[in-house]
């Protein structure tokens, strides 16, 4: 038990958590890349085991309570915050590293070759051969959903311990006060736009399915087959894994942006077998450590996932370095830092993008980025709606998958297992942070279509508008950045233009 003695003031608690962050952080991006092969965050959770205690945590709730100046007393709420989820984390930290480890050396075998369950994944993305793609899907699968005795555990553990910290017991109430929005309200907004691109996406997704998974495809396909749908891989010679770093610094550049010129933003390009095939940024400590980490592969999801990453990436390492920590690094959500990573990544929706880099008969592929983009966001409203519908009745059932494939399955078109539930299943309700920045992205869009023309996606003065954005770090709310352009929170329009529904 932690003593009362270490209790620390919010000024000393935010300069010890800034360095367990750091450290946290530099850890998992070790593992992510390929360059450690077993994660030792419990010896990290371990080291600070001083940092968070029930003592401390009555402290900030304290300080919280008693501060009447609202900027700061937001700081101390996301401190208060930080400190309930790190007394999770210290629980759970031995727990957690097993499973880590346990993927890590999962291995899948195919067609004579032991794969890490990680490039199995990776793997998926630029199979050729439709059955190969069945095998191996099924395959990394198997393997996948082997572990979910171990991740409902942890869910289960998880969800008791946040319950006790926070004193709210309702998991839906709970994260609602946490984001300051309703999830049910949110969630009916999305279906409704879901619902109202029905048609224009049956027509976008019988189309390109056609042309990259050919006639030989089911009706219906396996979820097996959506990374390489996403990758468009059957294009991967137009869209060389070996032209996408040169293409989109290019990008980049022409928004003012000169990304490689960055000290401050480390990529990571490298391939490696232990690498997570997904795209991420990890802001080790913003504005100073920021870490874009990509693995190309071939085919256009490289250029997107570069430029989705980079609108992390400039934001984190623009912030102003005089804010708090607590403003440069911890956000109520991921809906802020998302809406400039969907704006950047849109830059790949324009036609015209399309032939200044691969010629003219690539711009014909910039409506399969329309069929990919509503995709995605019929995916996550679907997820959303099944992360509602699973935290309702967790109290009673304690987490199954009911309705998870069957809703997922109806709104993309593609099959999904019912027992991929928990690996898709990401914490603290992304899928919510993700739709919130679709809605706020597109009418950032429309709004920059208006005061810098339709060339905004190329003009400087965008970059020039994004700068001004990232200064303010993580202290503003995704609803308050549509607020200042004129924009209601759960204003569709911009989104259903964009989906091709209004």
């Amino acid at each position: 038990m932690t003593s009362a003695a270490a209790v620390r003031s919010p000024a000393e608690f935010e300069a010890r958590l800034q360095r367990y962050l750091y450290d946290r952080s530099e850890e998992a991006r070790a593992v992510r890349v390929g360059e450690k092969e077993v994660s030792e965050q419990a010896e990290i959770v371990a080291r600070y085991a001083n940092l968070f205690s029930r003592e401390q945590l009555s402290a900030l709730r304290e300080a919280e309570d008693a501060c009447a100046d609202p900027e700061e007393r937001e700081r101390l709420y996301r401190l208060r915050k930080t400190c309930e989820g790190g007394l999770v984390t210290a629980e759970l930290a031995d727990r957690d590293d097993e499973l880590e480890n346990a993927l890590l050396a999962a291995r899948v075998v195919f067609r004579g070759d032991e794969l890490p369950l990680r490039a199995a994944q990776a793997q998926l993305a630029v199979l050729d051969a439709y059955e190969d793609r069945e095998e191996l899907g099924r395959l990394q699968s198997d393997a996948s959903t082997g572990f979910n005795d171990q991740r409902l555990e942890l869910v289960r553990a998880g969800e008791a311990l946040a319950a006790e910290v926070s004193g709210e017991a309702d998991p839906l109430a709970r994260i609602d006060e946490e984001k300051a929005i309703s999830h049910r309200d949110l969630e009916a907004v999305v279906a409704r736009a879901s619902a109202a691109a029905d048609t224009r996406y049956a027509q976008l997704r019988e189309r390109w399915l056609e042309r990259v998974l050919g006639p030989e495809r089911e009706e219906r396909p396996s979820s097996y087959h959506v990374s390489y749908v996403r990758r468009l891989s059957p294009f991967r010679g137009v869209y060389t894994r070996e032209r996408s770093v040169e293409v989109c610094l290019d990008t980049l550049a022409r928004l003012g942006f000169r990304l490689d010129e960055q000290p401050n933003i480390h990529l990571d390009l490298d391939d490696r077998p232990q690498k997570a095939p997904r795209a991420c940024v990890i802001a080790s400590d913003p504005p100073e450590v920021v870490h874009l980490i990509t693995r190309a592969q071939g085919g256009l999801a490289d250029y997107q996932a570069f430029l989705h990453e980079a609108g992390h990436a400039l934001h984190y390492a623009g912030c102003d370095p005089s804010l708090p920590y607590t403003y440069r690094r911890i956000a109520r959500d991921h809906a802020l830092t998302e809406i400039y990573s969907f704006l950047i990544e849109a830059v790949t929706r324009q036609p015209a993008w399309h032939e200044r880099y691969f010629g003219e008969e690539a711009r014909a592929n910039a409506e399969a980025t329309d069929f990919l983009e509503a995709l995605l966001f019929r995916r996550y409203a679907a997820k959303l709606r099944f992360e509602i519908d699973f935290w309702s009745r967790f109290s009673e059932d304690g987490g199954t998958p009911g309705g998870y494939a069957e809703g997922l399955s109806a709104a993309t078109g593609f099959r999904y297992r019912a027992d991929a539930f928990l690996a898709d299943m990401d914490a603290g309700f992304y899928s919510a942070d993700y739709l919130r920045a679709w809605i706020r992205a597109a009418q950032v869009r429309a709004w920059l279509r208006e005061e810098v023309g339709p060339g905004w996606w190329e003009s400087e003065r965008t970059g020039t508008v994004l700068r001004d954005l990232f200064q303010e770090g993580t202290r503003p709310t995704s609803e308050e950045i549509g607020g200042r352009l004129g924009f209601d929170p759960f204003d569709t329009g911009p989104l259903l233009a964009d989906l091709g529904a209004s």
